[in-house]
This record gives structure tokens, C-alpha cells and sequence, in this order.
């Protein structure tokens, strides 16, 4: 490889702001991905609120709280991936 080639290839792995190099592939981050991942991230953890407030004796309500959640979180991913598949 020489020099001049190294200098135009474009390392996937690199982290550069979208003014210094194109995304690979050229897609971009929608805001229904973000939405998604903020989704499991509330699924798991408060599924994992649920389980610590099984464990330490904490009050119904807590465990109350923590399964809505998660059953909100999870109902409106699978109702988001049902809406995709159309």
C-alpha cells in the first residue's frame, strides 16, 4: 500500500465527526434507532430494578412501578417492530 493509498482509505472504526468523513455506507442514525435503544436500555433496566426489589423485600409499589415500566417499554417496541414489518 503506499502512502497516498493509505491517506484515502477509510477506517470504519475511526470515530470522525460527519463533517470530516461520510458514515459508512453512507446511512446515518435515525432518531426511531436512538428511540429503540433508549427502549431496551429502560426494558433492562427496569427489569433489573424489579428483580433487585425482589431480592431486598423493597415495597409492592416498587415492584408495581418497575413492571409498568417494562411493560410499557416492551409493548411499545413490539408495537413499533409490528408497524415496521408493513
Amino acid at each position: 500500500m503506499t502512502h497516498q493509498d493509505h491517506r484515502t482509505h477509510q477506517d470504519p472504526y475511526r470515530l470522525a465527526s460527519s463533517q470530516d468523513a461520510p458514515a459508512p455506507g453512507g446511512e446515518t442514525v435515525s432518531r426511531g434507532d436512538v428511540l429503540r435503544t433508549l427502549l431496551w436500555a429502560v426494558v433492562v433496566l427496569s427489569a433489573v430494578a424489579n428483580m433487585t426489589a425482589s431480592y431486598s423485600g423493597a415495597h409492592p409499589w416498587v415492584h408495581l412501578a418497575s413492571g409498568v415500566v417494562t411493560v410499557l417499554a416492551a409493548g411499545t417496541l413490539v408495537v413499533r417492530g409490528l408497524r415496521g414489518r408493513r
